[in-house]
């Protein structure tokens, strides 16, 4: 078996420029080994790609680093401390973000309301105050709605912004779900599969928007994708997946041209 690219072992930590390590995290389902003994590292500011064939694991890993799914041995390290057993909800506060394969927006509501949800966990107030209208709780809804507005119009969604969800194209639905993600102030955003069911032409639309969201947001990204060359285009490095184990770890070019990678994901003799 050929040796994979790794980036050098560093300890997670705001002076490290590792903002998420994952450490021998391991997660079995009725005796399948879903992930086995994974570790690698997200550097501060870059984007990582994470790759690998249906059933690798990639959605599983990503359901642990929300808190939906506990491993059951490992850590995962984010900004030096341990989120292994904070809530999906104290997670997201924490500055971790996530859009979602299958979309998971409200469909009968507007885009703008949809994106307002996802400022939840920076509010202060909470349904007591809203409902007794306590003073402070108008100021923070304004400037809630100045921000979504200021992210749907960033996104090119203004002209849309009171339609409900329901009656959009699905490429203009995967933005608003970007946007409601953005709401939340994350640091790092956990993209699964943000391409699936674009057509080729919003596979290049998706990926520009996704390079200027990152630079005006300041965001670190990990994209779980399958068209790869839009994972090759956006990433800095890229970690491969493969029946729950890492099988490479490097940059585009190192993970590309790696035969265990060829062989269990593109296919053999694909370049």
């Amino acid at each position: 078996m050929a040796q994979t690219a790794t980036l050098s072992s560093r300890s997670a930590g705001p002076s490290s420029g590792i903002l998420l390590e994952v450490c021998g995290v391991s997660l079995s389902f009725g005796g399948v080994r879903a992930l086995d003994d994974v570790s690698f590292e997200v550097p501060t500011g870059l984007t990582t790609g994470l790759i690998g064939p249906n059933g690798a694991g990639k959605t599983t890993l990503f359901n642990c680093l929300s808190g939906l799914y506990r491993p059951s041995s490992g850590d995962i390290l984010f900004d030096g401390a341990s989120i292994l057993r904070m809530t999906p909800h104290r997670i997201t506060a924490l500055g971790i973000g996530r859009t979602f394969q299958n979309l998971a927006l409200f469909n009968s509501m507007s885009v703008l309301d949809n994106v307002l949800t996802g400022g939840h966990t920076r509010t202060a107030s909470g349904f007591l105050s809203s409902a007794l209208a306590l003073p402070g709780v108008g100021a923070e809804e304004r400037a809630s709605r100045e921000r979504a507005r200021e992210i749907i119009t960033s996104l090119d969604l203004g002209r849309v912004a009171s339609l409900p969800v329901a009656s959009l194209p699905f490429g203009t639905r995967k933005r608003v779900e970007l946007a409601r993600a953005l709401m939340a102030e994350p640091r790092l955003l956990l993209l699964d599969e943000p391409a699936s069911g674009l057509n080729h032409e919003e596979v290049e639309e998706f990926a520009a928007t996704l390079r200027e969201v990152k630079a005006r947001h300041g965001l670190t990204l990990l994209l779980v994708e399958h068209h790869m060359n839009l994972v090759m285009s956006i990433s800095d490095h890229v970690v491969t997946l493969d029946f729950g184990r890492k099988i490479a770890d490097g940059t585009p070019a190192e993970v590309r041209a790696d035969p265990v990678v060829i062989e269990a994901y593109l296919g053999t003799g694909t370049q």
